[in-house]
């Protein structure tokens, strides 16, 4: 018997060019198509779109490639407003965007979760399509010129810099603070930083924006190498507040580094709108904050929707960070106890309780794996979990240590279906039932889905 035809198929090679028609969108946003029985996936593409592609990795049963030429494009294609590495899927209307995010979030809970008719309501759509991010993060780099340029990582690319002429997905108030930072840095002739040998001073620009309280904060990262006329430069921003961080190593990273205060405060104050109550929040420098403001509202709400809160519930929301779901919950529940593994976010979270005279939520500093049993031990059982971790999902310990709580529902708020499909498998297991799955588009022209799940539990 001789040799399968799958078997006697080579597979494609690193640099070879292949031709392939994309059917479908993966999760992350590349295009899949097939090139002689091999799935490819193909970045920067949409379905419909017959391109040219390198193959960047072979692996056995696929490849991954770019696109070096659009051959046909598809029916759906529309013109991008502009270069932005962030915004790959604003070559899709943005209905379309839309049924393939709430697509995905089903597909994900069928073939990952093993749901045969996932409950997936209909998406709620962007209150805005553009320049809607409270929080950007730029890199410097050298043009080819080698002039000092100001931007983001090209796709792939660890070493390039593309320099970015209008961010559509910040505000003008954002992209005239990143130009000023670039001129005023360009004229005192200051270096960046190399990721190759290490060398040089400029690493990062961090740029938040309070959507609803109209403040502006700038964040320079740099090495600890070299120094600067660091006053000078907060003098000359059009900034609220100006901070600077000397961060060691070779992580391509914002966060961790000494971090100090050139102008105004480190916290940058934000408020979020919940129905009638406008709640304020001071957000830390590396606190994790939703980086669409408006969006955030519509998030939490539908999480406090589906939570379906009486004023009776005792509610623990695990992966509190800065509070803002705790707080929100507080509004319609007896109590809310929150736990955060970062005990800098744990404090503020007390403060912006503080801050909102809300008496009846607590927050503790823990790692759910070890701290649920103890948890349980001093507050008792849960009514509603709210969950909200990281994209990561949760593991299988975390999993058990939830189930433990035995409340009758769990509210999961999900950044990543394929996440959120096991972990609701494993709830489903043991016992409860997936109610309702509400995608919510935060962040509109990406492929990112965030969505909120309620579980029921059904025995006793």
């Amino acid at each position: 018997m001789g040799p399968s035809p799958t078997a006697q198929r080579a597979r494609p090679r690193r640099g070879q060019e292949v031709e392939v028609t994309i059917d479908s969108l993966a999760h992350g946003g590349a295009g899949v198509g097939r090139f002689d029985g091999f799935v490819v996936f193909v970045r920067g593409v949409v379905p419909g779109d017959r391109v040219r592609a390198q193959i960047e990795k072979a692996k056995r049963s696929f490849a991954e490639a770019r696109m070096v030429e659009l051959v046909e494009p598809s029916s759906d294609r529309i013109e991008p407003r502009s270069a932005h590495p962030g915004a790959p899927w604003q070559v899709l209307p943005y209905e379309r965007q839309l049924e393939e995010k709430k697509r995905q979030v089903r597909d994900a809970l069928v073939r990952l979760g093993g749901f045969d008719e996932p409950p997936v309501q209909d998406i709620v759509p962007a209150l805005a399509q553009w320049r809607y991010r409270n929080k950007v993060e730029y890199s410097f780099g050298r043009d080819d010129s080698g002039e000092l340029t100001l931007g983001f990582h090209r796709p792939g690319r660890w070493d390039v810099i593309d320099p970015i002429a209008d961010d559509i997905l910040a505000s003008e108030r954002v992209g005239a603070l990143r130009e000023s930072v670039l001129a005023w840095c360009r004229e005192q002739g200051l270096s960046d930083y190399d990721r190759s040998s290490h060398d040089g001073l400029l690493r990062n620009l961090v740029v938040r924006e309070g959507r609803r309280t109209s403040r502006l904060q700038a964040r320079l990262v740099t090495s600890t190498k070299a120094a600067f006329a660091h006053d000078e430069l907060a003098a000359a921003l059009p900034a609220d507040s100006v901070l600077w961080t000397r961060a060691e190593g070779v992580a391509e990273t914002s966060r961790g580094g000494r971090t100090r205060t050139l102008k105004g405060e480190a916290g940058l104050p934000e408020e979020l709108e919940l129905g009638e109550a406008r709640l304020r929040f001071g957000i830390s420098p590396d606190a994790f904050f939703q980086t669409n403001t408006e969006m955030a509202e519509r998030l939490y709400a539908t999480a406090a929707e589906l939570a379906g809160l009486t004023g009776r519930e005792r509610v623990f929301d695990l992966y509190c960070g800065i509070g803002t779901i705790s707080l929100a919950l507080a509004l319609d529940a007896a109590e809310v106890i929150g736990v955060e593994v970062a005990e800098r976010a744990v404090a503020d979270a007390i403060e912006n309780a503080k801050a909102n005279g809300v008496d009846n939520a607590r927050f503790y500093a823990g790692d759910i794996r070890t701290a649920m049993r103890p948890l349980i031990e001093e507050e008792g059982k849960a009514d509603v979990v709210v969950l909200d971790p990281p994209r990561a999902g949760l593991s299988q310990k975390v999993v058990r240590r939830v189930l433990e709580a035995e409340a009758p529902r769990i509210v999961y708020v999900s950044c990543n279906p394929t996440t959120l499909a096991p972990n609701a498998r494993q709830m489903v297991d043991a016992g409860y039932e997936l109610k309702t799955v509400r995608p919510v588009d935060m962040f509109p022209q990406t492929p990112h889905i965030e969505s909120v799940a309620v579980l029921d539990r059904t025995g006793p």
